[in-house]
């Protein structure tokens, strides 16, 4: 389990000239909670819309290589084995830095839901909802 992200300490090291990004960037730690917390916000979203009975399955495992260095992300299953997430897809292994930096970026920035949403739309050719978008950045 990570510990809590300290913006104290984030906000010292940022005025001490760290870089935000990169393998020790002050936002890199959050990469991994954020890219977890959108693909449980993609399942949430597929099990809304799906018209067959059908319910979260746990989640499994894998080992994502970025930039910053490799992490294991718990990715989320349904139980009928229908939700194919958008964010990181299935078999892949690796998170590009152009996902790292749009996500820690939107966090950075304090966007509205419907401009990451057009952020999302726009880098991933994905239509994600405001409502999705909420969801992950409560």
């Amino acid at each position: 389990m990570s510990q809590p992200f300290d913006f104290d300490k984030a906000l010292k090291a940022l005025q001490s000239g760290q870089a935000l990004t990169g393998k020790d960037g002050i936002l890199t730690p959050l990469i991994k909670p954020l890219t977890e917390a959108a693909l449980a916000a993609e399942l949430d979203s597929h099990l809304a819309s799906d018209v067959e009975a059908n319910r979260k399955n746990g989640s499994g495992k894998k080992t994502i290589k970025a930039a910053t260095g490799s992490f294991e992300l718990a990715t989320p299953r349904d139980r009928n084995g229908t939700f194919e997430p958008q964010l990181v897809k299935k078999h892949q292994t690796t998170l590009s830095d152009e996902i790292e930096h749009k996500i820690i970026r939107l966090f950075a920035l304090g966007m509205s839901c419907q401009d990451i949403s057009r952020e999302i739309e726009d880098l991933y050719a994905l239509s994600v909802s405001t409502a999705t978008i909420s969801a992950v950045t409560d």
